[in-house]
């Protein structure tokens, strides 16, 4: 039987068990493991299909249990009478989230759950992999959910031209600002609307080492060639350990990144900078503090765009100013930097009843609050103008990013937005040329992951200044030659036969 040590949880919510046949399942052709799924459909004594539903806590190091509970049961009683669905609602710390979410998809224990293309073991590319998933493209057309977002959201979110997740509609595009701390702004009088490239900012280096700054330009010891240069390449890995495999934009071919002039400019730059004093040792040597953003140690740095920038200057605990550095791109890892899967071991009666709850949750904002922020008058509350303030000591703690569309929930008060906002920024962005590519890794799954530990070795290194300016040709010859010896160009041409056949 299905889902048999959901007994506990069953017996508090007041539920029984009904065996629902599940004849055929999904009928859809895509890359999981439903469509004659013959399992057992759980339903409440009311007759609403039980779905058991899993989140990542993010805000809050402990789950506070009772709380969820009461979570839940405020969102089934509204629920209640608007779907035939009811909820068991798991929240996990974010720590445990991917191995406890993990075990729940191989016991077949939950329904639909949390996931983002960023994600290790749960991610949205090892679900796909391991036929984790459900395949909803079927259950999308005609509904509110379908509606709720444009028909390119749901385009770029495919994987093998089918719909297997539901994004949350947010900054669901990428596209990176250069980032200047605003006090040096006005004390030295930068021009910041002039920079244009990462060559413009070397006077305002200048003058942050001049003035005793310890990071003149904060790398936040991240590989940075895969930000700076996304308008040259679609890195649709969605990996900065593996940005030695790019889309070449203007060609529409995959290229070996190493061997691009683009690649040689930058990492030149970045360590004659670092030569000159305006990027620390610490950047890596990843020695660089987590909290050095929220410090006066830095200058310039890098920010991810969105539609409320200065979000950042309540994150950061001083004012930054804001100079685009790329235009922004709409592709499939964008687009699924957080959202719902439904897992392919529900039945179709299951699967429905997630679409059904999630499309509520995303026109529906009182649910979408509820879910996002907890109980009103204790986790949260709304100001004079409308918007959500969370309480101190929250036991329930959410954001919407995680949550359900930006069009919907109730923003706070302390990064206030429209959703007018989110529908621009996304609608202006430009749809990428991978948009759609998912690359399967498995025929050189051990290649793979011997390249990108070779990426630590050479790649990060000379991405963040770590070896002389004049060795630079000789760095770039071994890193090409480590590459190859864990076995690059069989990777490389895998990367090209899969792309050359899905163009």
């Amino acid at each position: 039987m299905k889902k048999l040590n959901r007994v506990a949880s069953a017996i508090l919510a007041g539920l029984m068990t009904v065996s629902l046949c599940a004849c055929g399942g999904n009928t859809g052709s895509g890359n999981t493991g439903n469509g004659g799924s013959t399992g057992t459909t759980t339903v409440s004594e009311s007759g609403a299909v039980v779905i058991d539903v899993y989140r990542d806590c993010f805000n809050l190091a402990a789950v506070d249990d009772a709380q969820v509970k009461k979570v839940e049961d405020a969102i089934n009683a509204y629920i209640a009478d608007k779907i035939n669905v009811q909820i068991v609602l798991h929240d996990i710390p974010n720590a445990d989230y991917p191995d406890k979410a993990n075990l729940a998809i191989n016991n077949k224990e939950v329904d639909l759950l949390w996931t983002a293309a960023w994600m290790g073991t749960v991610g949205t590319k090892d679900l796909y992999a391991a036929n984790a998933v459900y395949d909803i493209t079927d259950l999308l057309p005609g509904t509110a959910l379908y509606s709720s977002m444009d028909e390119n959201t749901w385009k770029a979110s495919q994987y093998g031209g089918r719909n297997y997740y539901i994004p949350v509609y947010k900054d669901n595009v990428e596209g990176y600002d250069f980032m200047f701390r605003g006090a040096l702004v006005d004390e030295f009088g930068w021009d910041t609307a002039s920079v244009k490239k990462l060559a413009d900012l070397e006077p305002m280096l200048a003058d942050a080492k001049s003035a005793g700054i310890k990071y003149p330009f904060l790398t936040q010891k991240t590989a940075m060639f895969y930000r700076w240069y996304i308008d040259e390449f679609d890195f649709f890995t969605g990996d900065n350990t593996s940005d030695w495999v790019a889309v070449d934009r203007d060609t529409n071919e995959v290229v070996n990144v190493i061997q691009t002039p683009e690649y040689k400019e930058f990492v030149t730059l970045m360590c004659k900078w670092a030569e000159e004093g305006y990027i620390s040792e610490n950047e890596a040597t990843k020695a660089t503090e987590e909290t050095t953003t929220q410090t006066q140690d830095w200058a310039i740095s890098w920010w991810t765009d969105i539609p409320n920038n200065g979000e950042a200057n309540g994150r950061y605990g001083q004012t930054v100013v804001m100079q685009p550095a790329s235009q922004r791109y709409m592709h499939t890892d964008s687009m699924l930097g957080s959202c719902f899967a439904i897992a392919a071991s529900c039945t179709p009666e299951e699967a429905q009843a997630c679409i059904d709850f999630v499309e509520l949750l995303y026109t529906d904002s009182k649910l979408a609050d509820m879910y996002a922020f907890g109980i009103e008058g204790e986790d949260y509350n709304y100001n004079a103008d409308g918007y959500v303030e969370k309480v101190a000591d929250a036991k329930y703690n959410h954001s919407m990013w995680e949550s359900a569309s930006a069009t919907v929930v109730t923003c706070e008060a302390e990064n206030p937005y429209t959703a007018q906002m989110y529908v621009d920024f996304n609608s202006s962005a430009l749809i990428s040329c991978a948009n759609g590519f998912q690359f399967d890794k498995t025929p050189v799954e051990s290649q793979y992951g011997a390249c990108q530990l070779v990426f630590e070795e050479y790649g990060f290194i000379l991405e963040n200044g770590g070896f002389a300016s004049a060795d630079v040709d000789a760095k770039l010859a071994e890193y090409q030659a480590a590459l190859d010896e864990a076995g690059y160009q069989d990777v490389l041409a895998e990367f090209q036969r899969q792309y050359n056949e899905w163009k």
